[in-house]
């Protein structure tokens, strides 16, 4: 996650595209209706925490090895890059690296992020993002490897599963996100636009275990915050929210702010947008720990951009339920049809 936050409640067409977009040139569709009903169990059943850690875990022995992170443009970037695509690959994806170069500090770095799709209709997309670079003082376990965990193991499910879904469905892994968020508003720059258009969801995973977490979901429908999110990041929220509280989990709403992470380019395109998070360097209150458990008066996460940020720094158990809640998301929405005018 890129700044501090105090919270409160065709890829080869993709990558070789340079067409700004320019949100609201024309009108969007219909939002989609996600399946509610869907039946998400296999799939939630074989994403686990224990198979995520072992991501994190890699990761972590990539950070240990290239000087204690893996920054954009660095070697630990690279590797870390290598291993996200060997995974992919064995599970039959074909993986595509865009490349893109921003400054940071008067200096010029070069790094990329990386695309990977399933089948099913590109007139319907839905992205699948979070972001696969630390800072450069630490590791970045919960920042952002736990996202890059469930969005990866999410992926490698679907794949055994043989799912053709009916939308198709498209998991990024994003570079440069730490100075800038530079990696995913290089993709959403890169959109023509009707491929912008064709942009039915994009679901942003960044801090998802949180060592003195709460279960955020982004607040799509303004009703907490009053933001501005795209029409039919409403839906998005509502099957986050339903989904939690059919298991008899609380949640609370958080803001779209602007700057604060990934969705940040999808949001001003007018892609509908929503998300999961647990928590950076805000702080708990008294009435969260009632209902989540924890300390109150302390920081979500207080390794949060730190060298502390390792793979002990990492909730398990709030791991699980927001994988969990990801992957049924994505088959919600894979297998969703268009909203009639």
């Amino acid at each position: 996650m890129k700044m501090h936050r105090g919270v409160r409640a065709g890829v080869a067409a993709a990558a070789a595209a340079a067409v700004v977009v320019l949100a609201g040139c024309s009108a969007a569709p219909p939002p989609l209706v996600p399946t509610h009903s869907a039946d998400t169990g296999a799939l939630r059943e074989a994403v686990n925490a224990r198979d995520i850690m072992d991501h994190l875990e890699a990761l972590q022995d990539v950070a240990d090895a290239n000087g204690g992170h893996r920054a954009a443009g660095s070697s630990g970037y690279e590797e870390s890059a290598r291993y996200v695509e060997e995974q992919l690959r064995a599970a039959g994806y074909n993986p595509v690296r865009q490349h893109f170069t921003y400054r940071d500090d008067g200096e010029e770095v070069e790094t990329f992020n990386i695309l990977a799709e399933t089948g099913g209709s590109d007139e319907h997309v839905i992205v699948v993002g979070g972001h696969l670079d630390s800072v450069r003082r630490g590791p970045g376990i919960n920042d952002n490897a736990s996202g890059v965990g469930a969005i990866l193991e999410t992926a490698l499910r679907m794949a055994d599963s043989g799912t053709e879904p009916a939308n198709k469905v498209r998991f990024a892994f994003w570079g440069g996100e730490e100075e800038g968020l530079n990696g995913s508003q290089h993709y959403v720059d890169e959109l023509s636009g009707s491929e912008t258009r064709q942009h039915a969801v994009y679901l942003n995973l960044d801090m998802v275990a949180s060592p003195n977490g709460v279960r955020f979901v982004h607040d799509g429908d303004g009703s907490t915050f009053g933001d501005n999110a795209p029409n039919g990041s409403d839906e998005i929220e509502d099957v986050f929210v339903d989904y939690f509280a059919d298991r008899g989990l609380e949640v609370l709403p958080t803001p779209f702010e602007d700057g604060d992470s990934d969705y940040t380019a999808f949001v001003k395109a007018g892609i509908p947008a929503g998300g999961l998070f647990t928590g950076d360097a805000g702080t708990k209150s008294g009435a969260e720990v009632q209902d989540f458990g924890g300390e109150a008066g302390v920081a979500y996460d207080i390794c949060y951009h730190e060298s502390c940020d390792t793979i002990e720094n990492v909730d398990t158990d709030l791991l699980e339920e927001m994988a969990d809640a990801l992957a049924h998301a994505t088959i919600a929405f894979a297998t969703a049809t268009p909203a009639e005018d």
